[in-house]
């Protein structure tokens, strides 16, 4: 089964007229030398963002494999209360059903489809373990993410530093609490 994301198109003019509209708000200069180009800048930066979001995942047999899977990787996204960035790293492990897998990279494609967007790290966690659970039918799924939020650092409580922590888990890492902890220690 291949399941291929398409991703919205951006509107380049809405784009940059609103990244020109917010220079203007705070004050700034949208001509002043610096700024010369960056609403152009930040459209690019959204078509290049929208344009990972799209994939083609597809799994394949591992003939009898039917132990634990897990990917660490850095993850980032932005805020959808404030538009900063948050950032950090995110685990994702799964246990094949019938010896079904995906490949590696297409665990970093979900990851990126559903973080290259404004959201709230909750969200990305449990929709990453939807996904990759519906792309495998796994015996169980376990998403830990931990990241820090520039919105805590650089304003509101403006606490450096921090790390917030969510997880998810699916089948197996949800039901039984040796699988669970044998993901824990993995992690670590």
């Amino acid at each position: 089964m291949a399941t291929e994301l398409a991703a919205p198109q951006v509107d380049r003019d809405k784009v940059e007229q609103g990244v020109r509209l917010l220079l203007e708000g705070i004050g700034e200069d949208p001509e002043r030398e610096g700024l010369v180009g960056t609403p152009d800048r930040v459209a690019r930066m959204w078509e290049e963002f929208i344009a990972r979001r799209q994939y083609k995942c597809a799994s394949f047999s591992a003939e009898e494999y039917d132990e634990m899977v897990l990917v660490t990787l850095p993850v980032y996204s932005l805020c959808e209360h404030h538009l900063v960035p948050f950032f950090g790293k995110i685990s994702v492990g799964y246990i094949p059903k019938d010896g079904k897998v995906l490949g590696l990279s297409k665990i970093c494609r979900i990851v990126e489809h559903f973080a290259l967007r404004p959201t709230i790290q909750e969200r990305l966690t449990a929709q990453v373990a939807k996904r990759v659970q519906e792309e495998t039918d796994a015996i169980g799924v376990g998403v830990i993410m931990e990241a820090t939020h520039l919105c805590m650092s650089m304003r509101g409580v403006q606490k450096p530093g921090h790390v917030t922590t969510t997880s998810k888990m699916i089948g197996a890492f949800m039901e039984q609490p040796e699988t669970r902890q044998e993901l824990l220690e993995l992690i670590k």
